[in-house]
């Protein structure tokens, strides 16, 4: 199953040589768990379009506008049958496109340009296709964010940099100094080291802060609440003190496979999200109905506002659809015929150092899909539901708890064995430690480290932090829901191959603050996309309330019309 595609081009940092002499592992997903969310083999039939259940057959969307928001198993069935829609070959009506998510009901979105725009690229025969090798957290106001071991999100502010790609300070004495790496200081404040390992004395403003310019020239404002990341090393809160970090995925960290294959990554809008921004731009939809589009009134607007412009809405029920996916080349995969597949052109990198490679040109290369963040609005949820499937293969789970059919716990320990995607055989060090970052059009080591792969886990193996103490119950939710799809699904179907590991959405539609609002899997991350901020979850970035509405998507406010 793949796709003809002539472009796809590089623009930031989030790819296999040989194959790997150890057996090749997966996600196994238990079958003995209580099966609190099914679906019956009536229902699951009616999901595909001929009605009968058939290796890769073309499935429907979920009816969106009847949603019965009836928590938790109908929301899981909603992304269940969401992304075997997306990955379905495209039916006839849709007018070409191998898959769903790549034929005309879709468009890719283009990365930002310098006026911070980004524009719907319809999908079709030659039409260039957007990826990036990176994803950036960013927060409620769409600015980069990272995490602290606590879960805390802090803004992002990036220091200038030295002809050496580090962070460039000026000294007590005025000169400037590239430094090497940061630690904390006996007083719990910053402490900077240079490339000789000599100490760098910081001058202190008034306050108390040290005195740091910031990539655009001017001095860092701690008081503004934002914090510095420099090389991941150190984190300043707004009074200049270290915080403790765990993991923190900053500024345009890049993440690549075992054998040194980078991930690519695209964002794609189906034709009513695309025709209902649109709309609001034009003024045709009026800013008060902003929320992403719930009920009958909401669709028939949009309808008759493409229909107007010459655009029927095929399979309009689904409503709003937004996705991010993540790709990786299947050159030198043990078992390609195992992913759903593009070709594409990508950038061709050259190893110049090894703490630097470049871009030297393109190649042709088949894209294997490792991850799919599904997200939708749905009758009574503007604030949209959010769901997120990888790959069988991309990398261990830690331990975890479900319940078995006595309503007794069953606990599966962390096991690292064998060849996963992104991990290791039995890593020994951190897990989840990221190496490089994208510099310009650069993949750059991280100070102190080289390019290469990080040994990822799945911390919270069915989206849900162990410690809650509704683990076992929605992790049982979840392993149940994958284990009553995957056996339906037909022998060959390649969708067998990826999980779905969890959704979460706000309590009807509510704002997703106070945190209690937010109901399912509210741990949920995909290893692929979140990679070094999984202490979090989707609206800890993606804010959603009254007052913005629309803000919960970080692309909607950004786009340009489909037509002038």
């Amino acid at each position: 199953m793949s796709i003809n595609r002539t472009w796809v081009r590089l623009l930031l940092g989030c790819a296999f040589v040989s194959l790997s002499p150890f057996a090749n592992a997966q996600i196994v997903v238990p079958n003995d768990a209580k099966p609190t969310c099914t679906v019956s083999p009536v229902e699951f039939k009616s999901w595909f379009a001929s009605g009968t259940v058939a290796a890769n057959g073309i499935v429907d969307p979920a009816d969106s506008v009847t949603f019965s928001n009836v928590p938790n198993c109908d929301f899981y069935k909603w992304s269940e049958q969401m992304f075997l829609w997306l990955t379905s070959p495209a039916p006839s009506k849709y007018g070409a496109g191998s898959h769903v998510f790549d034929s005309p009901v879709f468009y890719d979105i283009t990365p930002q340009d310098q006026n911070g725009d980004r524009k719907f690229v319809p999908n079709g025969p030659g039409i260039f296709k957007n990826f990036v090798a990176t994803i950036q957290q960013t927060g409620p106001l769409k600015k980069p964010v990272v995490f602290d071991n606590a879960g805390r999100m802090f803004p992002l502010v990036v220091p200038a940099t030295g002809p050496n790609g580090l962070p460039q300070v000026r000294n007590s004495a005025g000169l400037t100094a590239e430094i090497a790496r940061t630690e904390v200081s006996p007083t719990g404040g910053a402490a900077f080291v240079d490339r000789e390992n000599k100490a760098v004395s910081v001058p202190l403003a008034a306050n108390g802060h040290p005195v740091l310019p910031g990539n655009n020239g001017e001095p860092i404002n701690f008081s503004a609440n934002k914090i510095l990341v420099n090389n991941n090393a150190l984190f300043l809160d707004a009074f200049g003190n270290a915080i403790a970090t765990e993991q923190g995925q900053a500024d345009a960290k890049v993440i690549m496979t075992q054998t040194n294959h980078l991930v690519y990554y695209g964002l794609h809008a189906n034709d009513v999200f695309a025709y209902f921004d649109t709309a609001i731009i034009h003024g045709a939809i009026l800013p008060s109905n902003a929320p992403f589009p719930t009920s009958v009134g909401d669709l028939n607007a949009i309808k008759a506002f493409a229909l107007a412009h010459g655009k029927t809405l095929p399979d309009a029920n689904a409503l709003a659809v937004e996705l991010k996916t993540s790709w990786v080349e299947t050159a030198g995969l043990a078992n390609p015929n195992q992913y759903i597949t593009i070709n594409a052109t990508i950038p061709n990198y050259t190893q110049q150092t090894p703490t630097q490679w470049i871009p030297t040109g393109t190649k042709q290369a088949t894209l294997a899909l490792v991850g799919m963040h599904v997200v939708g609005s749905t009758r009574v949820h503007p604030e949209l539901l959010w769901a997120t499937f990888e790959h069988v293969n991309n990398t261990p789970n830690d331990t975890y708890t479900y319940k078995l059919v006595n309503n007794t716990n069953k606990t599966v320990p962390k096991n690292t064995a064998g060849a996963w995607l992104f991990s290791p055989p039995n890593p020994v060090g951190l897990s989840n430690d990221p190496r490089m970052f994208l510099n310009g059009s650069n993949v750059q080591a991280l100070a102190g480290k080289t390019i290469g792969p990080s040994n990822i886990l799945r911390l919270n193996a069915w989206g849900t932090n162990p410690a809650s103490g509704q683990a076992a119950n929605n992790n049982t939710d979840i392993i149940s829901i994958n284990n009553s799809v995957l056996s339906q699904l037909a022998n060959g179907d390649i969708r067998k191959n990826y999980i779905m590991t969890g959704t979460t959405w706000t309590i009807n539609g509510a704002p997703s603050q106070p945190a209690s609002n937010q109901v399912g899997t509210n741990r949920m991350a995909n290893t692929t996309m979140e990679t070094f901020s999984q202490t979090t979850n989707c609206f800890g970035c993606h804010n959603f309330n009254a007052a913005s509405p629309s803000d919960v998507s970080h692309v909607f406010n950004d786009m340009k019309p489909l037509f002038p």
